[in-house]
């Protein structure tokens, strides 16, 4: 399906520029990349830009015209500001990522994200040949985007999509390796046995007055219920409270150095 997205840069002055969009891409799964008059290209700078995207550049599509660059597309997207004398449907970033795959994902489905010059952005005559133009809601006092941040906005955008699209996840939970255990729950038992222990520390420090104990232990129940704490924190929890006991009988204990 991302095989199907095309990054369309025209008439771009820097090549640097170049090598940080071709980053963004491939940083997002994107590989396609055509460049319309490219003022520099090929050049070291865009290779030293793209760290690592070295096969993005090589594979790139080099034509002369940005009609040579949308020959079979099916969705042409703009970015640049609205046309000023007529109205175009505009998108955000957002919409941007989930129409180019939506329509990416039909059969012959072929989509265009283009970015103008740095210094100038797309003719009103370039815009009209986008079926949509994307405005990226940036700080409207400094609101300058750098083409290749521009690019990886829009890129990360279509990654989200195309994750949500193929029912993928679109973080990865960090687990502990240490051992399988140390990711597992505490049980309910294990959890009251805690809330036992730490009661009779709070009660052997002077910190809870059995006489008046107000709703202190259900307060901290609360606050303990709610954080899903895992056996691994639990031994680390309980061990606290013996050597906070230890100290509080004046009994040797251990020295975390």
């Amino acid at each position: 399906m991302l095989q199907n997205i095309r990054v369309v840069l025209v008439n771009t002055s820097h090549p640097g520029n170049i090598g940080g969009a071709a980053r963004a891409m491939k940083n997002m799964g994107l590989s396609r990349l055509v460049l319309v008059d490219p003022l520099d290209f090929p050049s070291h700078e865009a290779s030293a830009r793209a760290s690592g995207a070295d096969d993005v550049l090589e594979n790139v599509q080099v034509v002369a015209t940005l009609e040579e660059a949308l020959v079979g597309t099916t969705m042409v997207l703009g970015t640049s500001a609205r046309e000023r004398r007529i109205p175009w449907p505009l998108l955000d970033p957002r919409e941007c990522g989930s129409k180019s795959v939506e329509e990416a994902a039909q059969v012959g489905g072929e989509v265009a994200l283009v970015f103008g010059r740095e210094h100038a952005g797309l003719t009103n005559e370039e815009l009209q040949r986008c079926h949509f133009h994307v405005h990226i809601p940036s700080n409207p006092d400094f609101s300058s985007l750098n083409l290749g941040a521009a690019v990886q906005v829009l890129a990360y955008e279509v990654r989200m999509a195309w994750l949500a699209a193929e029912g993928q996840a679109s973080k990865t939970e960090k687990v502990e390796v240490a051992s399988v255990k140390s990711a597992e729950l505490s049980t309910s038992d294990e959890m009251e046995r805690f809330y036992d222990h730490l009661e009779s520390t709070l009660v052997e420090i002077g910190f809870l007055d059995p006489q008046s104990p107000r709703h202190l232990m259900a307060r901290l129940r609360r606050l303990y219920g709610r954080s899903s704490v895992a056996k691994a924190e639990m031994n680390i929890l309980r061990g606290i409270l013996t050597e906070t006991q230890k100290v509080a009988r004046g009994e040797p204990h251990k020295r975390k150095d």
